[in-house]
């Protein structure tokens, strides 16, 4: 079971970044092999959406991070080993007209993956291994492809320095491409998930992140201390409670009090702890959700001819029939409704935002500018609001980024265009500086 999203979402988290720097892939991406950075961004793509399957990859990463296990093998094996697989059976080759392996090829192939079967077998008889009581089921799979009958002569071997006889090597290149292959195949897809839970544990204690609890799912329980962005070098950390009496959270402040900041850092660790990865903060319980979804950075459908507004009723209409089936979701808009005008944005905001409220099992988070639609909102007793303050200093507006209960009235938008001078650039010119 995976986690409904959209490549709104993705792109609004920034998961996989884009040209202005790296994403929050790149955060978790330490992994040594091809096969293992492959895996780790399908793991980004589907998030998991199952309590124990959350909880158990969540608790494997967490005592890896903490016996310090490295990964067991050097990274030109699977060079080696990738390169030998990518050509097909040697009785076809020539028939596809693709390149054959040459003779030492086949042979560096064929001890490539001796030494792999030997450094596999000695890595999961290791105590730490066996220790770990919700990687036994891994474990388990990885020495039922090693008890492969045929496999028992090629563990038999040497690992490492063995000089093969042709007829040995012909007969393991058969073995190893042909006969055994997908076993082969489906041994190195463990030690790319392996190479990838090593990647998120090096990540993990580098950074400090901590690894959330998963609940049952329906609850619409979010419970998040000491939050942060992971791509921040020095964050203000903010805490975070959500469930079914409150539900929806109401969000003001300022431009630049930090709002959309906050906003992606929420969504980035939920998203994030779906996957059973650590996240950045000090503590985190969330209920396990169907789907999960962001409006942030909603372009124009220039493609249909849609206004930024029309691109919002329609991101809100999709919403709605998601939400119409049932299903448990997060859901955040910012700055909702900021494509029209305000009397409609007001009317608007106020009625989807009690919309939404009224389902219970799901969680959303709304930002506006427009302060008096919370008024009226305050009416709903399971809409929470929040607001991110703005402290004058003489006439230079500073922010503190740290959530305050209820809603503000900041507006420093006239402060700022007078600070940075550009009524009198344009009454009497640049200045020459």
């Amino acid at each position: 079971m995976y986690l409904q999203t959209d490549e709104q979402t993705i792109g609004d988290l920034g998961i996989f970044g884009n040209q202005n720097g790296n994403g929050i892939y790149d955060i978790y991406n330490h992994a040594h092999t091809r096969g293992g950075e492959k895996l780790l961004e399908e793991m980004f793509r589907a998030p998991l959406s199952d309590k124990t399957a959350i909880n158990q990859r969540s608790a494997i990463i967490a005592r890896m991070m903490g016996n310090g296990l490295r990964f067991p093998f050097d990274v030109s094996l699977f060079d080696v080993i990738e390169k030998y697989l990518s050509q097909s059976e040697m009785q076809h080759a020539a028939q596809r007209n693709e390149i054959q392996l040459s003779e030492r090829e086949i042979q560096n192939g064929v001890q490539a993956a001796i030494s792999l079967l030997h450094l596999t077998k000695e890595f999961i008889e290791k105590n730490e291994i066996r220790m770990i009581a919700e990687y036994q089921t891994e474990r388990e799979a990885i020495a039922a492809l090693l008890a492969y009958p045929a496999f028992e002569p090629a563990l038999k071997e040497l690992p490492r320095g063995n000089k093969l006889s042709y007829s040995a090597v012909t007969a393991f290149d058969a073995l190893f491409r042909i006969t055994g292959r997908s076993r082969v195949e489906k041994l190195l897809a463990h030690l790319y998930c392996l190479d990838v839970y090593i990647s998120v544990a090096k990540t993990a204690a580098s950074r400090k992140f901590v690894f959330p609890v998963a609940s049952d799912k329906g609850q619409s329980v979010l419970n998040v201390q000491g939050l942060y962005h992971p791509s921040l070098k020095d964050p203000v950390r903010n805490n975070i409670r959500m469930d079914e009496t409150k539900n929806m959270i109401f969000l003001t402040g300022a431009n630049m009090a930090g709002k959309s900041t906050f906003l992606r850092s929420l969504s980035t660790a939920l998203y994030v702890a779906h996957m059973g990865f650590p996240v950045a903060a000090t503590a985190m319980e969330f209920s396990v959700l169907d789907g999960l979804y962001t409006t942030v950075n909603l372009p124009d459908n220039l493609g249909i001819g849609a206004s930024h507004f029309y691109a919002e009723v329609l991101r809100v209409k999709k919403m709605a029939a998601e939400l119409s089936t049932g299903k448990s979701l997060f859901i955040l808009f910012d700055e909702l409704f900021r494509g029209t005008n305000v009397k409609d944005a007001h009317e608007a905001t106020v009625s989807v935002t009690k919309g939404f409220a009224r389902k219970t099992n799901s969680l959303f988070i709304i930002s506006s500018h427009i302060v008096e639609a919370g008024e009226e909102l305050k009416q709903k007793n399971n809409i929470g609001f929040l607001f991110l303050p703005t402290r004058m200093n003489g006439h230079t507006p500073e922010y503190t980024y740290t959530l305050e209960p209820g809603i503000t009235d900041d507006r420093h938008g006239m402060i700022i265009i007078r600070n940075e001078g550009i009524l009198e650039t344009l009454k009497n010119g640049k200045k020459i500086i």
